[in-house]
């Protein structure tokens, strides 16, 4: 088929549009939908916070409107093994991971590009916000921030390879959200006026600590809350329901004001509290790095990296310390570095890469790594 290209259809308004512009590009598009979990494993009882099965339905509806084939692909085994269950794990070693990160990674840029193959589609389309162009000199495929950086995606695109961006296309990235709005209520798709989806995809109720119980069949004991000198400050209710910088929930009162979590110890069930300053950072240890525009990094460079996907990006050095670890090191401290989570460092408007936050620094870590 000439210019044949799969598109990964939620049911969003999104990926409609992203259809639909393909369309206009002269690509000839076949939509994809992927069935990760049933609505009644998720929250027994709860079912309508979770919305699988209608956004099916919009999807196979937004596609008839286009005249374009539509399959559904059943990758519930799949994503169970490859986001579910890991996810479950981190929260278990006292991390807060980040789910979307590995599921583009594995599921929607890696499992779904393979089921696209079978069906003779060379190229994937998704609509995310962001961009990707070849690099004439290396001739390496680089990741860009969307032109509307309100919307940009590019931070949880960080893992992606080589191999998968060469065979993306994010037809979104140049575009703001109302433009493509404007776009889908202008050619009446049905998904024109959807919300958009704001929680993790397999917890529609945002209460991980009750997903947690539920997927493994555990409760998890309660513990001491310590502060940094080790003193017994109350007893917490299991270390999966605490995240780095969380404030909110503690039940604790105590003279030095208001406590945030510092660290989730799995060791010992413990959780350390302490005061809003001992937060602050300068540097951390990544693992699981992912470079974009080069294979390695041979001396450290200066890049603007974010630790969060709501922040702007910071001045920082980034030194790369093994085959997929660094050294990420910020010119000022930033709040709540948290293990699990993802470090992504941008050069201007590019991806240079990521990784996965092993462990924050000292809180009174130096200043940044000098470059000559």
């Amino acid at each position: 088929m000439h210019n044949a290209i799969a598109v990964a259809m939620s049911g969003g308004v999104d990926s409609s549009a992203a259809a639909w512009l393909l369309q206009q590009e002269g690509y000839s598009p076949t939509g994809l939908t992927l069935s990760l979990f049933r609505p009644e494993d998720l929250a027994p009882g709860r079912e309508e916070s979770c919305h699988a099965l209608e956004d099916l339905a919009d999807a196979r509806r937004v596609a008839a409107q286009l005249s374009i084939p539509h399959h559904t692909l059943d990758l519930r085994e799949a994503f169970a093994q490859q986001v579910m269950d890991p996810f479950v794990r981190e929260y278990e070693a006292g991390r807060t991971p980040n789910p979307c990160v590995v599921c583009n990674r594995t599921i929607k840029f890696g499992a779904m590009l393979e089921e696209a193959e079978k069906l003779d589609l060379p190229l994937l389309a998704t609509g995310h916000y962001a961009q990707v162009e070849r690099d004439g000199g290396s001739g390496r495929v680089l990741l860009k921030q969307a032109l509307d950086l309100s919307k940009d995606q590019s931070y949880v695109l960080w893992s992606l390879g080589q191999g998968q961006l060469a065979r993306v296309r994010l037809p979104l990235g140049r575009l703001s959200k109302e433009e493509i709005r404007a776009i889908a209520q202008a050619r009446g798709l049905v998904s024109a006026r959807k919300r958009d989806s704001q929680d993790i995809c397999f917890v529609p109720d945002g209460d991980y600590a009750a997903f947690i119980r539920r997927r493994t069949g555990r409760e998890y004991p309660s513990g001491p809350f310590l502060d940094r000198k080790g003193r017994t400050l109350g007893t917490h209710q299991g270390i999966i329901c605490y995240t780095v910088g969380q404030r909110r929930g503690l039940g604790v009162s105590s003279s030095q004001g208001r406590l945030y979590v510092q660290e989730v110890r799995p060791e010992d069930n413990a959780v350390v509290l302490g005061d809003n300053a001992s937060l602050f950072r300068r540097s951390l240890t990544l693992e699981g790095l992912n470079l974009i525009p080069m294979e390695r990094l041979d001396r450290p460079i200066r890049v603007q990296a974010k630790v969060r996907y709501r922040m702007a990006p910071q001045p920082a050095v980034l030194e790369q310390t093994g085959p997929d670890t660094a050294r990420l090191t910020f010119d000022q401290p930033q709040r709540a570095v948290t293990p699990g989570q993802s470090a992504v460092f941008y050069d201007g408007p590019y991806v240079v890469g990521g990784g996965v936050i092993q462990r924050p620094g000292a809180p009174e870590a130096g200043g940044p790594t000098e470059i000559p």
